[in-house]
């Protein structure tokens, strides 16, 4: 029998309807065959009893056998097929993976577990439970270790159901006992519904991971500002350190000079003296010669006649009151040091003022004017970076953003928080407001535009005179009156501040500040003056410093 199925092909084995091996099969009158289960599930769904291959009809439904030989030869066959599929496919089982329970030897890989048996199967293992009547009934699942695991201790049932009210696996014997009148579901039923929800915390568990990542890109990014800033400090320390370095080696140098100095002229005086000692020594021995050899002459004459000459002393210094003192050297040290502490404390204000300008330009935007809150009378170039005043009040809409009274105009940018920077260049104008100012300023009528009102500025007026607008006024001390403006503000840190760019010196800060709105960039040209002030405010470029 064995070697006439290997004659047979797999159509010959195929039921028509479900296009399967044969299971079970039945032989109809008309002389067709197709398995007991699929005939009569197509018999009980249509009216007539009629052969799905030829058509023919039966008035009363044919009575059913299996075919014994038909069936042995599709087992055999089946058998066969699945043996050849197996060694070419199956595998070895790896880690992680199932084992079949009945391999010996070699273990393969589980497909399937039963849960009547309580083993798993390879696919060839199996065979007998899809073929075999009495198996075929048993409860198969996905293979899975320790499937006695997924039958109820108390009942040796599948846990098949799931009682909400305990959240627990049951069998079908536990709702007529312990969860009795439980809230019972099918595990499929329970199982969609848990579905649901891991689905819902799928998302949002990659919602938390998304946002930990943002927070690290936070962070990483925060790092990469804070290693700029460190390396800026650094730079901007080596800078100051290396100049007072050098002003500290140039008053040591100079504190050298001055005391060797006093020490040559000391060594020139002592020099001099010496000389004028050595001539005179030497015109004295020339003396004490004469004398000697006039003491020793027998010429009485000669010795009289030469005695008054040579008795007289020879024209010399009274060298009594003469000395050397070495110079005093007293407070030297400390003029110098206390000199140096001088120098070196404004050197490192000013250093330090180039330093914070250096940094502060680093926050430096780009800044334009809106002519929707500009004075009727003021002037804006093309580009928006220059303002005057035209002295012809133009007609324009009175919208609520516009100034109506003083010469005054915002620009369009707005910042609510971090740290901007700008530059205005006032050459050539003899009163003019700069600053910030935020949102909800009033913009209509004579309002000073001080800190009080919402304002945070400075101005000149009066052409040397400058003052912080607050009230009172704080008037400025300033060396030089300032060509550019630089403007700098940190919403967090509550701080306005203000530099002469071109002398890097800090003009003025406001501290303390509360800012809750939106701050714009704020500029008044003021008024001509008879021409003396018509040169415009010009919104500079950031060249950074030095």
């Amino acid at each position: 029998m064995s070697a006439a199925s290997c004659l047979l092909t797999e159509d010959q084995f195929l039921c028509s309807i479900c296009l399967d091996v044969f299971t079970d099969p039945v032989a109809i009158p008309c002389g067709h065959n197709f398995c007991k289960a699929c005939i009569t599930q197509h018999w009980n769904v249509n009216v007539q009893c009629q052969c799905p291959n030829c058509k023919k009809l039966f008035n009363t439904r044919p009575e059913l056998q299996v075919n014994t030989f038909i069936s042995e030869m599709a087992a055999q066959f089946r058998q066969s097929a699945q043996q050849k599929t197996s060694s070419s496919e199956q595998q070895e089982s790896k880690p992680g993976e199932v084992p079949c329970d009945v391999c010996t030897g070699t273990k393969l890989k589980a497909l399937k577990s039963c849960l009547v048996c309580l083993a798993s199967y390879c696919e060839t293992h199996l065979e007998p439970h899809l073929t075999k009547p009495g198996l075929k009934r048993h409860q198969l699942i996905d293979a899975v270790e320790n499937p006695e695991d997924r039958m109820c201790t108390k009942h040796d049932k599948p846990l098949e159901l799931f009682c909400k009210t305990d959240q627990m696996c049951v069998c079908m014997l536990c709702t007529y006992s312990d969860h009795k009148n439980h809230d019972v579901v099918p595990l499929e039923e329970e199982y969609e519904g848990k579905k649901v929800e891991l689905g819902k915390t799928e998302t949002e568990i990659q919602q938390m991971i998304q946002k930990r990542r943002v927070k690290i890109q936070e962070i990483k990014h925060s790092v990469e500002l804070s290693e700029e800033d460190a390396d800026r400090e650094i730079a901007d320390g080596v800078q100051v350190f290396t100049a007072l370095k050098e002003s500290v080696e140039r008053s040591q140098a100079e504190l050298i000079d001055t005391i060797k100095e006093k020490q040559r002229k000391t060594e020139k005086q002592a020099e001099g003296f010496i000389k004028e000692l050595e001539q005179e020594i030497s015109e004295l021995k020339k003396r004490s010669t004469e004398v000697v050899q006039l003491s020793h002459t027998e010429d009485h004459l000669h010795l009289l006649q030469s005695f008054t000459t040579l008795k007289t002393p020879p024209a010399t210094k009274n060298w009594t009151g003469v000395r050397v003192s070495p110079p005093s050297h007293e407070g030297t040290v400390v003029r110098a040091v206390n000199q140096l502490e001088e120098t070196l404390s404004k050197h490192m204000k000013k250093l330090l003022i180039q330093a914070k300008l250096k940094r502060v330009q680093q926050s430096a935007v780009d800044v334009t004017l809106d002519p929707d809150t500009a004075h009727p009378e003021l002037i804006l170039s093309d580009d928006g970076k220059q303002v005057k005043y035209g002295d012809v009040k133009k007609n324009l809409p009175n919208n609520p953003e516009r100034f109506d009274t003083h010469a005054r105009v915002l620009a369009k940018q707005s910042f609510s928080s971090g740290r901007f920077y700008f530059e205005v260049q006032v050459k050539g104008k003899t009163n003019w407001y700069l600053g910030v100012a935020r949102e909800s300023i009033n913009r209509k009528g004579a309002v000073i535009a001080s800190r009080q009102n919402g304002f945070w500025t400075i101005c000149l007026i009066n052409e040397n005179q400058y003052l912080a607008v607050t009230d009172p006024l704080v008037l400025l001390s300033l060396k030089s009156q300032p060509q550019k403006v630089g403007v700098f503000v940190d919403y967090e840190e509550g701080l306005v501040s203000f530099y002469d760019v071109d002398a890097a010196a800090l003009i003025y800060s406001f501290t303390g500040c509360c800012f809750t709105e939106k701050l714009y960039p704020f500029f008044g040209p003021c008024f001509n003056d008879g021409g003396k002030n018509s040169a415009p405010l010009i919104i500079s470029p950031v060249n950074h410093t030095e």
